[in-house]
């Protein structure tokens, strides 16, 4: 799950879910990258990205806590994230 920092987790599944989702490798992934105008994902790899990120953290993502600003940018999502993960939620693995 998430290391000391959690940051580097968080982001190091983040970028792997983001290239398995968009078939491409992807370059440092900054907090300001936008992920829809940037990366190009669309509604449809929006909830591949969720159930990678599921499978990777072991995650229990809730549709109806989500809102469309968790979607604006990289970083806005790792908080999603990192919220999930500090909340103490139980790995579903």
């Amino acid at each position: 799950m998430a290391n000391t920092d959690g940051v580097t987790t968080t982001t190091d599944a983040l970028r792997d879910a983001l290239a398995t989702v968009l078939k491409k490798d992807l370059p440092e992934l900054t907090p300001e990258l936008r992920l829809f105008s940037d990366l190009a994902l669309d509604s449809t790899s929006v909830i591949e990205l969720l159930m990678a990120l599921e499978d990777t953290l072991g995650l229990q993502i809730d549709p109806d806590q989500l809102t469309p600003e968790v979607f604006e940018t990289v970083g806005a999502l790792s908080e999603y994230i990192d919220a999930c993960l500090s909340a103490g939620q139980e790995p579903t693995r």
